[in-house]
């Protein structure tokens, strides 16, 4: 099993790889279209029954979600592996009718919603077990695997979580994530851990007055907002590897009268968990009295409330995660590639699951500006896409990092050697 066999094998089992992609990425499957997310579920079941996987669904606890999918292969009495995705995407069909988004080939790159997160993912899924199943039958056979693909990752992972520790087993040797790879077709990045996040919400009650006559009676809940939104951002500090971001607010009604409220919501996002902790008591002892009051004889204190809305909380630096990585990395080396270990900002399941099993994640192809369906070269805007030679490569990498992981140091000298 060489790596110029993987390669060929990976560019032979292309074809049925990228109308598999394509059937996928031409299904709207915004995390809010249930129906057209359990299509895409539907879709990824039908691939996956010739490679000897039986599917079934879990129904997420909020009715405005799809179904959770879960794939397993037949019984084996080696170990457990997950591999892990997500169905859904963060465009409403709407926007891709607005924006033209759709399938579009350009050279090297597919354009399109899912293509790089993460239908691209699942893709990539089904061409390592393709591979691994033609070239390396006795691991493909010996191994449980199982596929779990979210509903609903744009929005929500607790949800998911919960049913992947139901359906692992503690001894499950690997969680593997196929969120897209952050590096380039010469130096592959792979995460090994991920800030957590908090969402919160801070409500401020003043008193309100004529804006013209009684100003002074007046206690500016707005005012009091913007002094408590400069105190939090403030909070940020990229040394802590700390963010704290101020996304939305309103108050007041009318320009005449002195706002008698005024509200934010907040996201804090943190690496380390005793950071994470430590930034949470801080916005919650925000609660109480605020600084500014009225002006008059009878001075009116504005009043502020801080709650927090959820939580996911970090998947830290650990040494599971790095033993993972170690494989890869020499799987990398063997091909005369470059790959680097990465902490990223953005969430995904493996931060519900590295403490589960050990976890690696940015298995799938490489591709670029996820997220955006806007194609204004002028502006800078350019549609998400997956560069289609990143899945030869990044599956052959795959490939070889699982035979490592699933074979005793011997029989993959033989196998190498064939």
């Amino acid at each position: 099993m060489t790596i110029p066999l993987l390669f060929g094998a990976c560019e032979s089992f292309w074809p049925e790889t990228k109308e598999f992609l394509r059937e996928m990425v031409l299904t709207n499957s915004f995390s809010t279209n249930p129906v057209g997310v359990n299509r895409v579920g539907g879709q990824v079941a039908a691939q996956f029954q010739p490679l000897g996987f039986t599917a079934s669904t879990a129904p997420h606890r909020l009715a405005d979600y799809g179904d959770h999918l879960i794939l397993r292969s037949a019984a084996a009495d080696g170990p457990t592996v997950a591999l892990i995705a997500h169905l859904d995407t963060v465009f409403p069909e709407q926007e891709e009718e607005r924006n033209a988004f759709r399938w579009r080939e350009v050279g090297t790159r597919i354009h399109g919603p899912g293509t790089n997160d993460m239908k691209g993912g699942i893709a990539m899924i089904h061409l390592v077990l393709s591979v691994l199943r033609r070239h390396a039958p006795q691991i493909f056979h010996s191994t449980n695997w199982t596929i779990l693909c979210n509903a609903c990752e744009e929005v929500d992972s607790e949800d998911f979580g919960v049913l992947c520790r139901a359906a692992l087993p503690p001894q499950t040797l690997a969680c593997l994530i196929f969120e897209p790879d952050g590096g380039n077709t010469s130096e592959f990045s792979l995460v090994t851990a991920r800030k957590g996040r908090a969402t919160f919400q801070i409500d401020v009650e003043g008193r309100s007055a004529h804006a013209g006559s009684q100003h002074a009676r007046g206690a500016s809940a707005i005012v009091q907002l913007c002094r408590v939104i400069e105190t939090v951002e403030a909070r940020t500090c990229y040394e802590k590897a700390l963010t704290v971001n101020v996304g939305t607010i309103s108050g007041g009604q009318v320009l005449n009268r002195v706002p008698e409220s005024a509200s934010a919501r907040l996201e804090m996002r943190a690496s380390s968990t005793e950071v994470f902790e430590e930034e949470k008591r801080f916005l919650l002892s925000l609660n109480g009295d605020g600084d500014l009051a009225s002006r008059d004889a009878h001075p009116h204190r504005c009043r502020i409330h801080v709650t927090q809305l959820d939580e996911t909380p970090p998947w830290p630096k650990n040494p599971a995660s790095e033993s993972l990585f170690a494989l890869w990395k020499d799987a990398a080396r063997e091909m005369s590639l470059g790959v680097k270990a990465e902490s990223r900002g953005g969430l995904s399941d493996g931060n519900v699951l590295w403490d589960w099993a050990p976890t690696l994640d940015g298995l799938g192809p490489e591709g670029d500006h996820a997220h955006c369906s806007t194609h204004d070269p002028a502006e800078g805007k350019e549609q998400e896409f997956v560069e289609t030679s990143s899945f030869f490569t990044k599956a052959t990498l795959n490939v070889i990092a699982l035979c490592k992981l699933l074979m005793p140091s011997s029989l993959e000298d033989q196998l190498t050697r064939r």
